[in-house]
């Protein structure tokens, strides 16, 4: 899976601490904490018919990585709202949009990875492209990665933080496997999540997905659990092996970037029938409803 460039994009203006610029003039500092050392948290978010999906929760999660890194200073909810607003304006967009928003603690007056000397900040980013759900619906391969996951005590993966670098390694591994995504497991050698996504398996007509200890509280994730719950849709949240990964009835993955996917291979394996399953998609017929029922407007 490789995402193709969209010539929608080629002029896209960028708003980067309030600058709106062409794409191949916006610029940070390299003074900046997320040059210096990926000091910065993130959200996606995906717009649709002008009204971003669970905007409120997104920006929720990152005041909350923001705080736990302990910036000084955090936008208010209505500073973003508006920064988001005026880059949409300024490229003419409506809907079929992935937004990326990125906060750095800021400029640093010399090159050091010590907060104290962050003396200007933070740098909000907002980088709004052309963008449909990333993956290909009809079923995914996945490996499973080398590369884990860390526990709370070594990175709390709460904090939706800019340094990648594990999922980078492990989507390296699943490129040179030819598959689409990564599987990593945690430190116990449980499910964690994707390089990318959060993982459901379907048995027995029970949808299961591993707790957030070594993976991000997702935002998607949560929504289809909410369906679950709302639609009497038995489902756990619990620790599993790759063994039952492995003799899965149904598989799919969850985020803002793809929405739900089905998984149809996962290490050699074929999962299920080899098909997306029955539930796998009547929940993301119950998605698809809950993003037009309940997007947060906003005002383009």
């Amino acid at each position: 899976m490789l995402q193709s460039f969209d010539p929608r994009n080629r002029d896209l203006i960028v708003n980067v601490n309030g600058r709106l610029t062409h794409r191949d003039e916006a610029a940070i500092s390299p003074f900046d904490s997320a040059v210096q050392g990926g000091d910065a948290v993130w959200e996606g978010l995906r717009l649709y018919d002008g009204r971003i999906f669970r905007l409120r929760a997104h920006l929720a999660r990152l005041r909350a990585s923001a705080e736990a890194l302990a910036f000084e200073t955090i936008p208010s909810d209505e500073q973003i709202i508006a920064e988001i607003s005026r880059t949409l304006r300024a490229n003419d967009m409506r809907d079929g949009v992935h937004i990326r928003l990125t906060l750095t603690r800021g400029v640093k007056l010399t090159s050091g990875m010590d907060p104290r000397l962050n003396r200007s900040g933070p740098t909000l980013i907002v980088l709004a492209e052309y963008k449909p759900p990333v993956y290909d619906k009809s079923g995914l391969n996945l490996i499973t990665s080398s590369i884990r996951r860390p526990s709370p005590d070594c990175l709390d993966p709460k904090i939706h933080h800019g340094n990648l670098l594990n999922s980078i390694l492990a989507k390296i591994e699943a490129n040179a496997a030819g598959a689409d995504d990564a599987i990593m497991l945690d430190m116990r050698g449980f499910v964690a999540e994707t390089n990318a996504t959060h993982l459901f398996v379907v048995r027995e007509g029970v949808v299961m997905t591993p707790p957030t200890l070594a993976c991000p509280e997702g935002i998607t994730r949560g929504v289809v659990l909410a369906l679950c719950s709302a639609n009497d849709i038995p489902h756990q949240v619990r620790d599993l092996s790759l063994a039952e990964v492995y003799r899965a009835d149904e598989m799919f993955c969850t985020g803002t970037m793809g929405e739900l996917a089905g998984v149809t291979r996962v290490d050699g394996r074929v999962i299920g029938n080899g098909t997306v399953g029955e539930l796998t998609k009547r929940l993301t017929r119950l998605f698809e409803a809950e993003i037009t029922a309940t997007h947060d407007p906003i005002v383009i």
